[in-house]
């Protein structure tokens, strides 16, 4: 990953460095609520050869639950809302994390040396649904087993159009699917003019790799819709791996976007219905167009105006909306915020 994504993630998860304070116990509930109390995570962070600690490593709390995990906007990796880093003796601490169930990535500062990981039950993997599973209980901290980081690798490929063959410039290329912002970029690795990418300071792991571009179906490796159904890119150390992918047209999902006063940056955003992953993003105007590959699920959450977002069908949130499915010919949902 590149530099700049590094030092923005660290940023992000700063605030629990260090200091953390103890979890309520459990019966404390602010009067009159029913919120209960924060849990805590509480990890060691070592090298996986020596043993030795590892400080600045950042970790994530990434939310199993599809609808929590669908709660990612403007700009945003598709981490969930908690995190914290480890200090210089290697202990990591994640404080005032809402209970419930959650998946550990661990980002090292130094790429250079150590590889991401999700933290499984026997060492790192690159894949999401290997990953441990952590249950955050209100009040109590939720210990984890020490988490060890392995050796780097680096993975390179061009994206190209399937119909054309022709590169495609500007693709995202993503292990961590985000929401990419107009006016600020992309934050993760992009492709060049010739359709050439490189990601580095990945575990030696297999990982499923997202594509996505304009005009074009959002993928993951292999061609496929869901992160559940990719082929994933064997990662080796300090080697690099070559994963090309071929980005089809997809299905047209189109509609009419109807509201008082349109958002500085509206924008339209598709989820896998199953697992709350990111299908999907299209920016609007009078309307929008997204591009999915036929057989895919999803729901839809339109971030247009000065307000809570909209999800289909009027829907409160990911649960309740409306599932659409993608054929082979176009699909149309209008959204009316009139």
């Amino acid at each position: 990953m590149s530099r700049a994504l590094l030092r923005q993630l660290t940023a992000t998860f700063a605030v629990a460095l260090l200091v953390v304070q103890p979890a309520a116990p459990a019966a404390a509930r602010t009067p009159g609520s029913a919120t209960p109390a924060p849990g805590s995570v509480r990890t060691m962070v070592r090298d996986a050869a020596t043993g030795a600690p590892v400080p600045r490593a950042c970790a994530a709390l990434v939310p199993v639950d599809a609808a929590a995990l669908a709660a990612v906007a403007l700009g945003e990796d598709q981490l969930g809302r908690y995190g914290g880093c480890a200090d210089e003796q290697g202990v990591l601490v994640t404080g005032d994390v809402a209970p419930g169930r959650y998946r550990l990535l661990v980002r090292p500062y130094d790429t250079t040396t150590h590889g991401w990981q999700w933290v499984g039950r026997h060492g790192g993997t690159g894949e999401r649904e290997r990953a441990r599973v952590v249950q955050v209980r209100a009040g109590a901290v939720s210990g984890v087993p020490d988490v060890r980081l392995d050796p780097p690798g680096t993975v390179v490929g061009v994206v190209t159009d399937a119909a054309t063959g022709a590169p495609v410039p500007r693709a995202r290329v993503m292990v961590v699917p985000y929401v990419p912002h107009p006016k600020y970029g992309d934050h993760g690795p992009t492709t060049d003019e010739d359709g050439r990418y490189t990601i580095t300071g990945l575990g030696p792991y297999d990982w499923p790799v997202q594509f996505a571009a304009d005009g074009l179906a959002t993928v993951w490796s292999g061609g496929v819709g869901s992160r559940q159904q990719a082929r994933p890119v064997r990662v080796r150390a300090q080697q690099t791996a070559t994963l090309n992918q071929a980005l089809p047209a997809g299905t047209p999902l189109a509609g009419a976007v109807r509201v008082g006063e349109l958002g500085t940056y509206a924008q339209v955003i598709a989820f896998d219905a199953a697992t709350g992953d990111l299908a999907g993003v299209a920016d609007v105007g009078s309307g929008y167009t997204l591009r999915l590959l036929p057989g895919q699920r999803v729901k839809l959450r339109c971030d247009c105006a000065y307000a809570p977002p909209a999800w289909h069908r009027d829907a409160v949130g990911f649960d309740a909306a409306t599932p659409v499915r993608v054929r082979r010919t176009p699909v149309v949902v209008d959204f009316d915020l009139g």
